[in-house]
């Protein structure tokens, strides 16, 4: 489990009661809560690897996302090769960390297998709710992971396809470099509740 503020207060929500009535209900942290707070997007590592296991394990919490009419149109590039890396990390104006990871995760998506046809985009949102699982799995493990966008630039879509030899109907979305964290990054409280709207705008 990543590192996480176990004196963090619980939250409290309104709970509507019969529509009219309002009565606070406290929300205790659980295992999960956890880890999605204690989540952070982690650029720097150690030199330790991870082992394939923990990566299968990473790739296999990806697969257990939700996909439109459970297409499941993802594929996953697991990269260890250091040469690779480098050529990632060369290739990719965001994704530099890669050369000094211990790995990378490609997330993609397979137009064709996608709800609604090759014109469609239910890919993205797909392939996005795998790679959130992906981060947040990381962080379980003790691992630092950072999501750097591939896809819609079309440069960085055609180098990877390039080093990786995608075929043409998978679109690389993004990135992941993945390894054991040095502890330099710490996760951010983002919650503003200006921006929850109740009912209507």
């Amino acid at each position: 489990m990543g590192v996480f503020n176990s004196r963090l207060p619980a939250c409290i929500v309104m709970i509507s009661l019969a529509g009219s009535a309002w009565a606070a209900e406290e929300v205790l942290m659980n295992d999960t809560l956890k880890t999605i707070f204690a989540r952070k997007s982690v650029r720097s590592y150690r030199t330790e690897a991870v082992s394939d296991e923990k990566l299968q394990m990473l790739v296999r919490a990806g697969m257990a996302a939700p996909t439109a009419v459970d297409k499941r149109p993802w594929e996953f590039v697991v990269v260890t090769d250091r040469a690779v890396l480098k050529r990632l990390a060369d290739a990719l104006p965001y994704a530099k960390m890669a050369e000094r990871a211990a790995a990378a995760i490609v997330v993609g998506g397979d137009v064709r297998r996608q709800w609604g046809g090759m014109e469609s985009d239910y890919w993205i949102m797909d392939c996005s709710a795998a790679t959130q699982n992906i981060l947040l799995a990381a962080e379980s493990m003790g691992l630092g992971a950072v999501w750097t966008a591939v896809y819609p630039e079309d440069s960085r879509v055609r180098a990877v396809r390039q080093i990786l030899g995608i075929p043409p109907h998978v679109v690389p979305l993004n990135v992941i470099p993945v390894g054991v964290p040095s502890g330099r990054e710490k996760p951010k409280d983002k919650y503003d509740p200006k921006q929850i709207h109740w009912n209507k705008w």
